[in-house]
């Protein structure tokens, strides 16, 4: 039985952007194939291993790209190149802002050729092709989001945000049996919920849109986690965060500083 996880060897990028891989690596481990990071660990003193990352994801704005763009790729791996100038080897390129719903898709795409290469499924996944050009893909997801919050000001400041990064169909809700009706019901690349909330089961939400969700960008908001909150708490957030596979959690009240860069990467192509 084929392996069903796929190593990615990644080479520059942002820290947000690395931070919203890592993101993607996490959350398909719940999935039928999964993705890593491509770290090989090799004892002082013993040969470096033959394997390769089935995946070479390139920033090529880094100053390491020159690299991968004049060197083929090994034998069975895939080149995912992201910015301008891709070598005429690229199997996918890709241009910034990151949709990272399109690098999951090019990721899958990945473990359809290794079935192709081992015979596994007899379809054409090889050959280098820019997103977007391909009518065989599958259309795009209705663009939505959803903010959970009884906090009217919130949720304006978050409405304004989310419309300026080009989601303007936004779902707000103040209950929780709203919530879980919209979650079951929409598909959404952002949810935004006010973790604080004393008469809302906020928490839950979140994991619950998580699930249905994968590769939405999941935010929570806490005043917790601002300077004011005792590092106790920032920490106890933080961890439960993590189990509710929220993505990131901001301070509350919410700054535009700190929500910009993550909403930056919904920005459409």
């Amino acid at each position: 039985m084929l392996n069903q996880r796929i190593y990615v060897s990644v080479v520059g990028f942002s820290d947000v952007e690395r931070h919203a891989l890592n993101t993607i690596f996490r959350l398909s481990e719940d999935r039928d194939v999964s993705y890593a990071p491509w770290v090989p660990l090799v004892a002082p003193g013993a040969q470096p291993t033959l394997m390769t990352a089935e995946v070479l994801l390139v920033d090529g704005e880094s100053a390491e790209a020159v690299l991968s763009h004049a060197k083929e790729t090994p034998t069975g791996q895939r080149l995912i190149w992201v910015g301008p100038d891709a070598p005429d080897h690229a199997w996918r390129v890709l241009q910034r802002p990151i949709q990272w719903a399109h690098v999951l898709h090019d990721l899958d795409a990945v473990y359809a050729a290794r079935l192709v290469d081992s015979g596994y499924l007899d379809l054409d996944f090889t050959s280098p092709a820019p997103l977007g050009g391909d009518p065989a893909e599958p259309p795009p997801p209705m663009r939505r989001a959803l903010l959970v919050s009884s906090d009217l000001g919130e949720r304006e400041t978050l409405r304004l945000r989310l419309c300026a990064v080009g989601l303007p169909d936004i779902d707000e809700v103040s209950n929780t049996e709203s919530a879980v009706e919209l979650v079951g019901r929409n598909h959404y690349v952002c949810g935004v919920f006010n973790l604080d909330e004393h008469h809302l089961d906020t928490w839950s939400l979140a994991r619950l849109f998580a699930q249905h969700n994968p590769m939405a960008l999941n935010v929570g908001l806490s005043a917790h986690v601002g300077a004011d909150g005792h590092w106790w708490s920032r920490r106890r957030v933080q961890r439960d965060a993590r189990k509710a596979h929220v993505t990131t959690v901001l301070a509350r009240p919410v700054q535009v500083h700190d929500l910009a860069p993550w909403l930056d990467l919904l920005r459409p192509v």
